[in-house]
């Protein structure tokens, strides 16, 4: 190979329909003056159909198969966040609200669904999942996220990896695609919650917090690849970290992969960070750091070739990275099968249960947040319904969405389930931001957002008030929308938040309608969680939508008028105003040793947390021997029972915590979890099994050991109840 065809088995390049269109050149012309000694791969095309989307990436392998000196295919990516972004892709509840379920097995499902499309459509390899531990709600890629804790993004990760490459073992077939592991690492703190800002973490907070679902997923899931983040860890940019990359990552975690760029992240080596001077420069402190692949395009590693000559990089350290891209290509089959089919492709798209699952997902994942006896409606009763709000008739999906075929709003969904027995009023209540389209994906993709005043949203107002005036219940769809809790690219796409309250003529809506005096239950669409203290105080319930997927208003129907019984707890907790942040439950000991001036500084609700239909009772918890040594293990048990009426799932939880440490602990750690289902009176053990890593801590020296004491081992439904036991290792 040239040293022009390695460089391009190492870069991306970002190659759409309307740019061939544009350029007045046929598209082999076009291809050939673009990508003429080939490319590693292509970015998504976002927005095509699942024939465009074919039809397009088919010509552009036929083009590098064909018309290059040395044939070889290239991968495409895809974004796959909680769904394929692109039409006609079946989309489910966003990572921060599909976490609610607490159940990996579920996500390993919907993950091989988003791998066969992507895969049918022609592409190989998922930027997914989001493994960040996020603990700044005003970050808007908090919803992204699967939340606040390491230990269930460990494995909810994990499972999403397993579900996208098929199998444990790092080896994918025809119907799977690549996971990548984002952001490596730091990236869910970032400084005033603002995206790309340096990592507030220490060297310890890395290794408990950071670092730890990223250790667990490589051990044991063996993803394809792992992205670095923007972000900066102690004044090093991770783009260009090589003892994060290489020895953390490679020599500490084992990871025989692909790590592959976030997008320009290699050019913020030198426009945003400013740790080098030159194109050539950044491509040379990446390439020696441990990336291996530039994406989404050929900005920095083209220069490669002068920092070869200028002895930065070695002809060793590039033929390393084209060797791991042409192991994948290899191992993918694109050699022996390059093309996508179309009938392959649409039939992939069109599967009843990819809907069904998406339904599933929904009902698992909404959280039911207060409750004062008001849920579950029934058909007959109330006779008038008012659905009253922004996001009652418009489905949000969420930002990193595509556009399903098939979607339900909230309104559609009630109005699906009582039928002309009851009548149901709509209002809009407000328009919330001027430049919603309604569409997800130009929603996440729009400029800045322009939100409508109370004033030009008067006339909407009143019209809510009549309603939920002429109404036995009223449903308030209110939240955010994907503009408003989104990714920040640059100063006019904005997508942090200084307020947790909610935004635009919101406020004034819930004014109008508290004081028609009818009971309220909320419906919170959000991909953050909000300040919203007034609500709790004084709406009759609330439950927490968060972005549902395609089934959104069936779900929250079956979940309103209890045909589902709730199950879904919060992964993230809910500051009472962003003044509170930061309110994770697994804070130190002496972390709000005292409360501010005038609050509290409590959270609204906490990690863990979700109401239910059914009452569920804890007891006897225990652990099978009292005594263990360091490098011993114990199981942990505790009697759960369905003390209610109605059959359902509880979610148990397993905390740990350190009575005296070498170092301080959190004063609680989940280290446990699952799902079960209970008929009404009946009683089950739950198990878990408490083995050193639980109990280990990062101690003085930054090892990772078990110290002798004792251990309070918590068994219950939240982070903040529970059934309490004694655990002692020894000396």
């Amino acid at each position: 190979m040239t040293v022009d065809e390695k460089i391009g088995q190492i870069t991306g390049t970002w190659i759409r329909p309307d740019a061939i269109a544009k350029s007045g050149l046929a598209p082999e012309q076009f291809l050939r003056k673009a990508i003429p000694d080939g490319i590693g791969t292509f970015a998504p095309v976002q927005g095509a159909t699942v024939e465009g989307d074919v039809e397009f990436r088919n010509m552009l392998q036929k083009f590098l198969v064909e018309g290059t000196r040395l044939g070889i295919p290239a991968m495409f990516h895809d974004e796959g966040c909680h769904g394929l972004v692109e039409r006609e892709a079946s989309s489910f509840p966003s990572p921060l609200g599909l976490a609610c379920s607490w159940d990996p097995q579920l996500a390993e499902k919907i993950y091989g669904i988003v791998a066969s499309e992507m895969r049918s459509r022609g592409a190989q390899h998922a930027l997914a999942p989001v493994v960040d531990v996020a603990r700044d709600p005003r970050w808007g890629r908090i919803d992204e996220t699967m939340g606040e804790d390491p230990f269930l993004n460990g494995r909810m990760g994990a499972a999403i990896v397993r579900g996208l490459q098929g199998s444990p073992d790092g080896t994918v077939d025809a119907n799977h695609v690549i996971s990548t592991l984002k952001h490596f690492t730091g990236h869910g703190t970032p400084e005033g919650g603002l995206n790309r800002s340096p990592s507030a973490s220490s060297p310890r907070t890395l290794r408990e917090v950071d670092l730890a679902p990223f250790a667990y997923i490589v051990r044991t899931a063996h993803p394809g690849a792992v992205m670095p983040s923007y972000n900066e860890i102690d004044g090093v940019p991770s783009h260009g970290n090589r003892w994060l990359l290489q020895d953390v990552l490679r020599g500490e975690f084992g990871f025989r992969g692909l790590v592959v760029s976030d997008y320009y992240g290699i050019e913020l080596l030198k426009e945003g960070h400013h740790v080098v001077g030159s194109d050539a420069d950044a491509a040379a402190l990446a390439l020696r750091s441990g990336v291996q692949v530039e994406l989404p395009a050929a900005v920095c590693y083209p220069r490669l070739r002068e920092a070869l000559k200028a002895g930065s990089v070695t002809m060793t350290e590039i033929d390393g990275a084209v060797a791991a891209v042409l192991s994948w290509k290899f191992g993918l089959g694109l050699f022996e099968r390059p093309y996508a089919d179309l009938a392959a492709a649409k039939a992939a798209a069109e599967r009843p249960e990819s809907r069904a699952v998406a339904l599933q997902a929904a009902r698992e994942s909404i959280v039911l947040l207060k409750n004062n006896g008001i849920l579950p409606l029934s058909a007959g009763r109330p006779q008038t319904i008012a659905v009253v709000g922004p996001n009652a008739n418009v489905t949000r999906l969420g930002s990193y969405s595509g556009t399903p075929s098939h979607s339900v709003t909230l309104l559609e969904g009630v109005r699906g389930k009582v039928g002309p027995s009851v009548k149901v009023l709509f209002a809009q209540g407000c328009v919330l931001v001027r430049n919603d389209s309604g569409n997800a994906f130009a929603n996440w993709q729009v400029p800045l957002v322009e939100l409508a005043s109370d004033e030009e949203n008067r006339s909407l107002i009143d019209e809510a008030r009549r309603v939920a005036a002429e109404a036995d219940v009223v449903l308030l769809a209110v939240g955010e929308t994907e503009a408003l809790c989104r990714e920040a690219w640059s100063e006019d796409h904005p997508g942090d938040a200084d307020t947790l309250e909610l935004r635009g003529s919101q406020r004034a809506l819930v004014d109008a309608v508290l004081a028609a005096g009818k009971p309220v239950v909320v419906y919170l669409s959000n991909g953050r969680p909000l300040a919203v203290g007034r609500l709790k105080r004084e709406a009759a319930a609330i439950v927490e939508g968060w972005y549902m997927g395609e089934e959104t208003g069936t779900a929250a129907a079956d979940i309103l008028f209890g045909d589902v019984c709730p199950s879904g707890k919060l992964t993230v907790s809910f500051p009472a105003s962003v003044g509170d942040i930061p309110a994770y439950y697994s804070r130190k000991p002496y972390a709000r040793a005292f409360p501010y001036e005038f609050s509290a500084g409590e959270p609204l609700w906490v990690f863990g947390e979700g109401l239910s239909y059914t009452t569920f009772k804890y007891e006897r918890a225990a652990v099978r021997d009292s005594v263990i040594t360091p490098s011993g293990s114990t199981i942990a048990s505790v009697d759960v029972t369905n003390t209610g009426a109605r059959e359902a799932d509880e979610i148990v939880q397993l905390y740990v915590h350190q009575d005296v440490s070498s170092v301080t602990r959190a004063v609680k750690e989940l280290k446990g979890f699952r799902r079960i289902h209970l008929r009404p009176g009946e009683k089950t053990t739950v198990s878990f099994p408490v083995e050193p890593e639980a109990l280990a801590l990062w101690n003085r020296d930054l090892k990772f050991r078990v110290e002798p004491g004792t251990f309070e081992i918590t068994l219950g439904p939240s982070s903040s109840e529970g059934q309490v036991v004694k655990l002692t290792v020894s000396g």
